[in-house]
């Protein structure tokens, strides 16, 4: 049987995209849950091999204006402590951060959008996932949050120009990233128009933006396809071996 993901979705413009393209490709089972529109979020993942939650334009701590965030931050800690693979993505990624005890906040550069080269640290260039990105390979970055503080069991894997945590390892087989390798010139050109009325995010800046995704569309899926491989295999082999012992803690 194929290995079976469970996919958090926040918003309808903020699908799995390519990475659930590439997963699919390679074998993988997606069953997709959008918290936005009442799906119902398990307690755990009893009847998955592992946990991808997407992005949104909400914020890791907007429990009470987005209800379902709860039971997805329960999820994750669950996850976790079964040391299931798991990957956050943007929000996901804050999310991870906050549901282990770690903090999610405005970043205090500002908003990022655009592409952002991977900067990867000598833990990520080694770590079982990240290290199938080529350091400065770029990445979609659209966010106004970053993860503010990581408990000392998380390890920080890349950081962005800005200094704040562009990917960190959150368990043995759980990971965050602030960008967006799912996301296609498409989806990039929907969350600009939801933009464009936000005086702080220049409607020029944004067209630029856009365009520059589009024009690099390629390079960027290149960059990326491999890490959605990688994540693939690893969900396969969990599901025919299942989940790992402790003992694989020597990689937190």
């Amino acid at each position: 049987m194929p290995a079976r993901l469970l996919v958090i979705q926040h918003s309808a413009t903020c699908p799995p995209g390519l990475l659930g393209q590439w997963l699919t490709e390679r074998g993988i089972e997606l069953d997709v849950r959008a918290g936005d529109e009442g799906d119902a979020i398990p307690a755990s993942l009893a009847e998955h091999d592992g946990l991808m939650v997407m992005g949104g334009g909400m914020g890791a701590n907007d429990d009470t204006a987005c209800p379902w965030l709860r039971p997805v931050k329960a999820l994750i800690a669950d996850t976790l402590s079964t040391l299931k693979p798991a990957l956050g993505v943007c929000l996901g990624h804050q999310l991870m951060a906050t549901a282990v005890g770690g903090t999610s906040a405005p970043n205090p550069q500002g908003k990022a959008r655009g592409l952002t080269a991977f900067a990867p640290n000598a833990e990520g260039a080694d770590d079982p996932l990240l290290s199938s990105a080529q350091p400065g390979s770029l990445g979609l970055q659209w966010n106004d949050d970053v993860v503010s503080g990581l408990p000392e069991q998380c390890v920080v894997l890349a950081s962005a120009p800005d200094g704040s945590v562009q990917a960190a390892r959150f368990g043995p087989q759980a990971w965050g990233v602030q960008f967006h390798p799912e996301a296609t010139p498409e989806i990039f050109r929907s969350w600009a128009a939801h933009r464009a009325t936000d005086a702080s995010w220049p409607i020029e800046a944004l067209h630029t933006a856009a365009d520059e995704f589009s024009e690099r569309e390629a390079e960027v899926a290149r960059a990326w396809e491999p890490l959605a491989q990688r994540f693939a295999d690893i969900l396969h082999e969990n599901a025919e071996q299942g989940a790992p012992g402790t003992d694989t803690l020597a990689h937190t």
